[in-house]
């Protein structure tokens, strides 16, 4: 299997609203088996070789579609990521949620998980995360 290596970083903030949604809630459980915790963990790609992992992830997979149930919202994309718990916590299932909007930055990786992962990971912005791809 694939594994890339991010950087942490905080975003604008706008997920959690989104993340927060009962019909955005509902579909991620039922796509994914787990009640995601309502705000995403953004990495951008460590390395060159972390870029061409994603950038093969993307284009060899379709991931599972997101299709929203309310007008306004936008279409995702969800890829299963095991992420590696390098700090003794243990690895956490997740899931790479893409908004399938136009110009979305192809080195923004948005991670959902059941858990807030800066927290339960015991890391910050400027830290490494390592997913491992399971599509």
């Amino acid at each position: 299997m694939a594994r890339m290596t991010g950087v942490i970083f905080s975003d604008l903030g706008r997920a959690s609203s989104f993340m927060s949604l009962d019909w955005v809630q509902l579909a991620l459980k039922q796509s994914l088996g787990f009640a995601a915790f309502p705000a995403t963990l953004n990495i951008r790609p460590q390395a060159a070789e972390d870029t061409e992992s994603w950038r093969r992830l993307r284009t060899e997979s379709a991931g599972v579609p997101l299709a929203p149930v309310r007008s306004g919202f936008c279409a995702a994309r969800l890829y299963a990521v095991e992420i590696l718990g390098e700090t003794g916590a243990g690895n956490i299932a997740g899931a790479i949620l893409i908004p399938e909007v136009k110009d979305y930055p192809s080195d923004k990786i948005e991670i959902v998980a059941p858990v807030r992962l800066k927290d339960h990971l015991g890391v910050r912005d400027g830290d490494a995360l390592t997913l491992e791809f399971l599509t």
